[in-house]
């Protein structure tokens, strides 16, 4: 049997594409194993869909002044240590990595062990963990076509980005049920990001009481900010985190307010939904979700708010206009083109793994 190690954490969107190609590994007959760091959220992620999961030290890579600095690179070199052991033992024909730091050690421990590894980058421009990556992989997938001037010459390949391809197939009865709303008043979704955001909870708080005049309001905000004032407001359902009946949520929304990071935003591309994306502003990132944020309305998939502009008017102007406009969102996400990100991914890790043999 063919051997894949799969590798990403330190958010969900470094985890969820991965679990988004296990089905077609499966089918293409791969044993999979997955290496992620030792608490982080993907072990549970991956340990809950029944692969193998095996945890390794990891040091995160900071641009900015941290005493951490100073003992996270030796964490990092005890991280590739393991990852070369567990590279060994496994065997595995092929290392698909999503990013994250957890992913460094990973992979170079791949190329010293002479395993091909395919990268995914998602964002615009290559995160620090993929920089470092980057030369020790064989090919590079990655999700913007601006992104290939960022890559090196040959290994470039532009994808799209994996979705789970249960989140096309939700039951909006179920989520009317799940959520105790009634089928006559449109549906606001709104996703602070796994960690959630305190400023697009505080904001989406902020104009409730006016939200709740025109739509109902399913909020995810992170795990840790729920407010338990809330609870028993009519029209308005906050949950720390969804994974079983999220294709249910988004079958039922009409619109979505949401953060831009990339996996996010390319499955509410692959669902047509019309959204308006609150940016992670460049003060509190490297600006990746800023770029990303406004390829999408460039192409006209999406509204743009930034975080700095938001105020009760901004926001609540902006989601109704985007309700009023929604068709036209719709029909530009329609004529996207977008490929079958899974295949090609897919074909990508059969011709390393034929090329390893």
């Amino acid at each position: 049997m063919k051997k894949i190690v799969l590798t990403g954490g330190g958010t969900a969107g470094h985890v969820t594409p991965n679990i988004a190609l296990m089905p077609k590994l499966k089918e293409l007959g791969y044993e999979i194993y997955y290496i992620g760091s030792y608490d982080g959220i993907e072990k549970k992620l991956i340990e809950q869909m029944g692969i193998p999961y095996y945890g390794i030290s990891s040091g995160k890579l900071r641009r900015y002044f941290d005493w951490k600095n100073f003992t996270d690179p030796f964490r990092v070199l005890k991280g590739f240590g393991e990852a070369k052991k567990l590279l060994k033992k496994l065997q595995p024909d092929v290392v698909f990595s999503k990013g994250g730091f957890v992913t460094v050690p990973v992979v170079q421990a791949a190329k010293r062990c002479h395993i091909p590894t395919i990268i995914h980058e998602s964002d615009m421009t290559p995160g620090l963990a993929n920089k470092l990556a980057i030369p020790a992989a064989t090919k590079v997938c990655c999700n913007f076509p601006e992104t290939v001037k960022y890559l090196p010459e040959g290994k470039a390949a532009l994808t799209g980005s994996p979705i789970r391809q249960e989140l096309l197939h939700g039951n909006r009865l179920a989520a009317l049920n799940f959520c105790g709303f009634t089928s006559g008043r449109p549906v606001l979704l709104v996703i602070g990001g796994s960690q959630g955001s305190v400023a697009v909870n505080t904001a989406i708080r902020n104009i409730l009481p006016d939200l709740l005049k025109t739509f109902q309001v399913i909020h995810l905000c992170g795990k840790g900010n729920l407010d338990t004032g809330l609870e028993h407001t009519d029209g308005y359902v906050q949950f720390e985190y969804i994974q079983k009946e999220l294709a249910d949520l988004f079958a039922l929304a009409d619109v979505v307010v949401s953060r831009a990071g990339a996996n996010a935003i390319c499955e509410l591309l692959a669902l047509r939904k019309p959204n308006l994306l609150i940016p992670l502003p460049a003060s509190a990132s490297r600006g990746d979700q800023l770029l990303n944020a406004r390829s999408f309305r460039q192409q006209g998939f999406s509204m743009v708010l930034e975080e700095e502009s938001i105020t009760s008017e901004t926001l609540l102007s902006s989601i109704l206009e985007l309700y009023r406009d929604r068709d036209v969102y719709i029909q530009a996400m329609k004529q996207s083109g977008q490929s079958d990100a899974i295949a090609m991914i897919a074909g990508l890790i059969e011709e390393a793994a034929e090329n390893k043999a």
